[in-house]
């Protein structure tokens, strides 16, 4: 591959871009005023309840700041599902599975549907919990505490920073790469460590410039602009790339690279249960949840997100097909890499072309990097708005904790381990919590399953990651090395993570899918067999909390434990005030054994401890 673009070159777009998207997440925070023109063109979010003087004081807390809401539309949430999710890795993710003869439709189709599929997920169970954890939460962390605990909060929260840390080095690795590819670097050699790591620490320092400067409600605003950049250079490329002479296919080549294959069935499955799984934990999305105005946007925005994700990575995966089509023979002789697939229909392009493609994907890298950023910052900032810590103390402290997140982020990207090969030891982490943590949707024993309790359901996530040790010994798995450079990345039991069974591709074959299958659904039964023992030896004892919260009141009112008015309980009519009926909850306070009437089921449970904390 061959490009004209010089190393200054690429820097003059990337901090063009970035910069633009700085100045618009300036704007978005009303440091250049509120005119009507700004508000009509979408790039100022307001809360929408209250008089203007009530709007002015919500917009500028840090409430708002971390969460924006009740702000977002459906086409605000929709844009901002799809810019934050599509990172600079889809160049290489749908691409490599569409450039593989032996995965080739269903690799893709798998990729594309998969990275869909979250959304759906949201769209169902979103507004339940919403609705459980109350109005006043900012992500699932407080599902974890508002429904089990503290020792459920705090394990929902390693998991989702480890995911969000995994992919957020993972965006920073791929946009490096492929700004060293276009300027003609080796990326596989030492000598260009320098040059790759500055654009990663560019990404780092804008993305968190502007995050710090204006928070949430500027992710979803640059979310937007970046969704309608994409649009407008993906198609630009779609017609010049497949219309140029050098990459242009007959029907027959086509059909070398387009196979239905078992292969691709496994990826595909494979696919569908480790992204699940994965971006359950990914707190971005779960932001936006609190972020929609209405149960009605949230559920729109995220079904055209989804769609919006689907057809995205379905034109990565086709180009990937028609770049193994157009050269098979060098695919399949490893001079050409099918992760880089997207790169070879490119070369035969002229400079204003490759221009474009490091525009698409510093705009792709940029809106999932101050997502993820603003995600984790509001894991931890949350309890200290709660806690009485000041708004500029809060924002302070979400700045310092940014810090922390991109240092080391920067530092693990210059190692450039392999994108794919990351995700999965994320996602098969997740896959161990999945199920624990939201079979916690259940409130009330149905028949001889109960609802799970704190401690069967942190006891369901290590038998989650038992079960990967187990399944590791079985295959005799005690070394994982990089099919690629027969490089050796971990020794040892807990090496399973990588999941390194195949030579093909990270994600082929039935080893891994069955994997996939397993690991859920132990860490899901083990959930109801450990929470059924804890029910039967320590009684109602077993519904509440490990860690009783020292002030019960607080709690209460600072998670909006309190019953509320609701209307029905899919919340499909008007605001989501209006969600469930909200003695969904169960005890996040300490109540007197002796005031206490003996519950039926989690729901009475809740309400008694709120009365008696109130």
């Amino acid at each position: 591959m061959s490009y004209d673009i010089s190393e200054g070159a690429a820097y003059a777009v990337l901090y063009t871009v970035l910069a633009g998207f700085s100045l618009l997440a300036i704007l978005a925070a009303g440091y250049c005023g509120t005119s009507p023109m700004l508000h009509k063109l979408g790039i100022i979010m307001r809360p929408t309840a209250g008089s203007e003087e009530e709007v002015k004081k919500e917009a500028g807390s840090a409430d708002f700041f971390l969460a924006a809401r009740n702000s977002a539309g459906a086409r605000a949430i929709a844009l901002s599902f799809f810019a934050s999710g599509m990172g600079a890795w889809v160049v290489y993710g749908s691409t490599e599975m569409g450039a593989n003869p032996n995965l080739s439709w269903l690799g893709v189709l798998g990729y594309s549907g998969a990275s869909a599929f979250p959304a759906i997920i949201i769209c169902m169970i979103g507004p339940r919990i919403r609705a459980i954890t109350g109005e006043e939460a900012f992500c699932t962390t407080d599902f974890g505490l508002v429904r089990y605990g503290r020792l459920m909060q705090l394990s929902i929260a390693a998991i989702s920073v480890f995911y969000m840390f995994i992919y957020l080095v993972s965006e920073m690795t791929s946009i490096s790469n492929v700004y060293g590819l276009i300027v003609g670097l080796d990326t596989f050699s030492d000598d260009t460590v320098k040059y790759t790591t500055s654009i990663a620490i560019s990404l780092a320092v804008f993305t968190w410039f502007y995050t710090s400067v204006a928070g949430l409600p500027a992710s979803i605003v640059t979310d937007k602009f970046q969704a309608y950049l994409m649009f407008g250079l993906v198609f630009i490329l779609l017609i010049v790339a497949c219309s140029n002479s050098e990459n242009q296919v007959s029907k027959e080549e086509f059909a070398v690279a387009s196979n239905w294959t078992l292969d691709g069935l496994a990826a595909a499955v494979t696919l569908f249960i480790a992204i699940a799984c994965a971006e359950m934990f990914n707190q971005g999305n779960w932001q936006r949840v609190w972020a929609a105005k209405s149960v009605p946007d949230m559920r729109k925005g995220f079904a055209w997100g989804s769609l919006l994700v689907f057809l995205l990575m379905m034109f990565f995966g086709i180009m990937g097909m028609l770049a193994y089509a157009n050269d098979p023979d060098a695919y399949d002789n490893w001079e050409k890499f099918a992760y880089l697939a997207f790169f070879d229909l490119l070369a035969p392009l002229n400079t204003f072309f490759h221009v474009l493609v490091l525009i698409i994907v510093t705009a792709l890298a940029a809106s999932s990097v101050d997502t993820l950023q603003t995600a984790i910052a509001s894991m931890f900032s949350s309890d200290l708005i709660r806690f009485g810590l000041s708004d500029n103390a809060s924002r302070f402290v979400t700045r310092f904790i940014l810090v922390l997140i991109n240092i080391p982020a920067v530092i693990l990207s210059s190692k450039r381990f392999d994108v794919i090969g990351l995700f999965l030891v994320a996602d098969l982490v997740c896959g161990t919590a999945v199920l624990p943590v939201f079979l916690g949707l259940m409130t009330e024993d149905y028949g001889f399953i109960p609802a799970p309790t704190e401690l069967g359901a942190f006891l369901g996530i290590v038998s989650g990651i038992a079960a990967v040790l187990v399944n590791g010994k079985i295959i005799g798995f005690n070394e994982a090395v990089n099919s690629i450079t027969g490089e050796t990345i971990a020794t040892g039991p807990f090496s399973y993570f990588w999941l390194t069974n195949s030579s093909e591709c990270a994600l082929c074959g039935t080893t891994t899918m069955v994997t996939f299958i397993v690991v859920p659904l132990v860490a899901g039964f083990f959930t109801l067999v450990f929470s059924k023992l804890d029910v039967m030896v320590r009684g109602d004892r077993a519904r509440e909390p490990i860690f009783k919260m020292a002030q019960p009141e607080i709690e209460a009112k600072n998670y909006n434990l309190a019953e509320k008015e609701g209307v029905e309980k899919d919340g499909s009519e008007g605001s989501v005030e209006n969600v469930d009926k909200a003695n969904l909850v169960v005890m996040a306070a300490d109540v007197d054994e002796e005031e206490a009437v003996e519950p039926e089921s989690v729901e009475e449970n809740a309400a008694q401890s709120v009365e008696a904390g109130a």
